[in-house]
């Protein structure tokens, strides 16, 4: 009798445990991948920038204020879809938006910002994605919100929302405002 009934106890439990994971996946936001740079020391680096690549964006230059860094490319459908967003938030004022341009070629990121509008106080270029290996990132779009003093207090992964950047990224920016003072 229990050699007919273990089988449908096997079934239950794989039932149970799958409903329980789609529960949760409802429930958590489907960006909130941990980052273990949280908390810690954004990687520096020395990058081109985009629009004069003669000139070099140091991320100690960028440290004193806090910013979002936005990675994106023009090959990126989901940057497309949050560029609006990037462009809100830059227009704000509530903090600078850093591009950093991802495995792209210059002509086609200068003609996408052309075409969408570059809402970016500065941007770095990752041609080969060696930084961007520093910071973890996954794919583009991703975002960083980088403190004054260039500790990473947040990493959001696919396209911001205007509804994410209102729950996490503004409280975060005030707390981190608050506590440097």
């Amino acid at each position: 009798m229990i050699a007919r009934l273990l089988p449908l106890a096997v079934f239950l439990a794989l039932a149970t445990l799958l409903g329980a994971g789609i529960w949760l996946a409802q429930v958590r936001d489907p960006n909130a991948i941990p980052s273990p740079l949280v908390g810690r020391v954004a990687p520096g680096f020395e990058l081109p920038a985009l629009h004069q690549p003669e000139r070099v964006v140091d991320s100690d230059d960028l440290k004193g204020q806090p910013y979002l860094l936005n990675v994106f490319g023009s090959w990126c459908p989901g940057c497309r879809d949050e560029h609006p967003v990037v462009e809100r938030l830059a227009r704000s004022g509530a903090l600078p938006v850093v591009g950093f341009n991802w495995k792209d070629e210059r002509e086609d990121a200068l003609r996408w910002l052309a075409r969408y509008g570059d809402p970016y106080a500065e941007i770095a270029v990752d041609y080969e994605g060696r930084t961007a290996i520093d910071y973890g990132v996954y794919g583009a779009p991703e975002s960083f919100l980088i403190g004054a003093d260039g500790t990473v207090l947040y990493k959001h992964i696919g396209p911001l929302t205007w509804e994410a950047v209102q729950r996490e990224i503004l409280p975060r920016l005030e707390a981190a405002r608050g506590n440097a003072q």
